[in-house]
């Protein structure tokens, strides 16, 4: 075939692989591998098309080949690495990158990539080593002066991280992430010296910057869209729809499963600290955010109004093989709890294809939690880009925990309210409570959660506070704040007075 060929029939699979239609779409690269088994770029894209459909070993012998046929294309090596990373193969992830800046001894990206990656899972002199390599090549590399005011500020040097910071926001980075992260990271420092209005003045000029990046109208007419349509089928339903349900899907109908517990309730509640104390027991095996429900489940649910049993038990299986792909031998007799604050707004879709759920809902104060999501830099998407405005966070909050307390009048399933200050305030009374709701003894290691979560790689923006015992520091923060949170303030009460939070 010709090289024209060649690139038509790439085209091709590469459309067909956006579509969504990833079955077809690696049946096209394996293919193309037959035909043309020495060009690299196929064999990239086919393990791609591979790992969507979670034939991982598939995948990364695809990756392999086309590594070995192009050892030194840094920014394919480079892809791949984020591809592991995304699969929560951590080591493997540093293994590319390290190998892309091998194949690039001037390239910038692949040590950037590693030292952010080094930094997530807690190894901060390998990833100031990493840095350090960047500002040998380019001392005014943007990336590179960021994040290495963001170890800094981890070391807990928060005068030199503030110097750094200051002298990188005026130099006027060209990089728009480190336009917008530099601010953000300057507020957590003045934050953390009391300098509260300086914090909010810096978390300002930080998402007018977002803002001018992105369609957010776009963004938020979508959330709103789905916001309200999860409302009004929730508030639809009579409170023993559970039992409806259930007589659809009986229990001698459902296939056997692990045992299964949902930690939900707003972001910034205080998931990650519960999820850790219950990770550190033998018997859990707890994810951190997989995206098991939402790549998975939710898309599989919504293809087909027919829910069978059989159709129902088909979902139950894809979910959970889904969860036990990321954590692999970790999961075996283990209970399974996936912790994902934002889905707790889709409960009824998990209560329809697992009635048998325990469900952990975590409170904190709606007031601190607000706060704690304004101060929050991450990727914007359809549901964090209310966390631009205070007026938006009030509303999402009402949102998402609405969902909740309409959902906990329903009648046969068993649930559990956990408060932040109390799991604070004594971590092993509060953590034993939640332990015994799912059917465990308390277990001495809970007690050294931090332990485990140093070596473990987290995905919520808090995966750095919970690498030490628990502090109580973030509790009722939001008075220091409370002036800017006044005109949200009538928006939040109903839900300060649910949840036992006086004003």
């Amino acid at each position: 075939m010709t090289p024209s060929d060649l690139q038509k029939r790439l085209s091709e699979a590469r459309e067909v692989s956006q579509s969504g239609d990833f079955s077809r779409a690696l049946l096209m690269y394996e293919k193309l591998t037959r035909q043309y088994p020495g060009v690299a770029v196929i064999w990239y894209e086919y393990g791609n098309a591979a790992c969507k459909l979670r034939k991982i070993r598939q995948a990364e012998q695809a990756w392999n080949q086309a590594m070995g046929l192009d050892p030194r294309n840094a920014r394919m090596i480079g892809l791949i690495g984020h591809q592991y990373q995304a699969m929560r193969q951590a080591d493997k992830a540093c293994a590319c990158f390290a190998r892309a800046a091998a194949a690039d001894p001037r390239g910038i990206n692949p040590r950037i990539s590693l030292a952010v990656l080094l930094e997530k899972t807690h190894r901060l002199d390998q990833a100031r080593a990493a840095v350090q390599e960047c500002l040998a090549l380019d001392p005014s590399d943007d990336q590179a002066r960021y994040f290495s005011a963001l170890l800094d500020r981890r070391e807990g040097k928060l005068e030199l991280a503030e110097s750094r910071l200051r002298d990188l926001i005026t130099s006027q980075p060209r990089h728009p992430f480190v336009r917008y992260a530099s601010r953000y990271e300057l507020a957590q420092v003045l934050d953390r010296t009391g300098r509260f209005d300086e914090a909010m003045r810096m978390l300002l000029e930080a998402k007018q910057i977002v803002g001018a990046l992105t369609d957010t109208a776009l963004l938020l007419r979508g959330y709103d869209q789905s916001a309200e349509s999860g409302r009004r089928f929730t508030l639809s339903q009579p409170k023993d729809i559970l039992h409806t349900w259930a007589g659809f899907f009986p229990a001698a109908k459902r296939e056997t499963i692990p045992r299964l517990a949902f930690l939900g309730g707003h972001p910034r509640s205080g998931t990650t600290l519960l999820e850790q104390i219950l990770d550190a027991h033998p018997e859990v095996a707890a994810l951190d955010e997989p995206a098991a429900f939402l790549e998975v489940l939710q898309p599989e649910f919504h293809k087909s109004h027919q829910l069978s049993s059989q159709r129902v038990n088909t979902l139950r299986r894809l979910y959970i093989q889904a969860l036990q792909a990321d954590l692999g031998v970790a999961s075996a007799g283990k209970l399974l709890v996936d912790k994902n604050p934002s889905p707790t707004a889709r409960l009824p879709l998990w209560l329809r294809v697992f009635p048998e759920l325990r469900v952990l809902i975590a409170l904190r104060d709606p007031r601190d939690v607000v706060l704690s999501c304004y101060f929050q830099n991450i990727p914007l998407n359809s549901t964090n880009v209310n966390f631009l405005s205070f007026e938006r966070l009030a509303k999402h909050y009402a949102d998402l925990m609405g969902i909740w307390l309409a959902v906990r009048e329903w009648d046969g399933f068993a649930w559990l309210e956990t408060r932040y200050e109390d799991l604070v305030a004594d971590m092993e009374k509060e953590g034993r409570r939640c332990s015994e709701f799912l059917g465990l003894e308390w277990h001495e290691s809970q007690k050294r959660f931090y332990e485990q979560s140093g070596r473990k790689q987290l995905y919520s923006p808090t995966y750095q506070d919970v690498t030490r015992p628990v502090y109580t520091r973030s509790v009722a923060r939001w008075h220091a704040y409370e002036k800017y949170l006044a005109p949200i303030a009538p928006a939040l009460e109903p839900y300060c007075r649910a949840f036992g939070y006086p004003g």
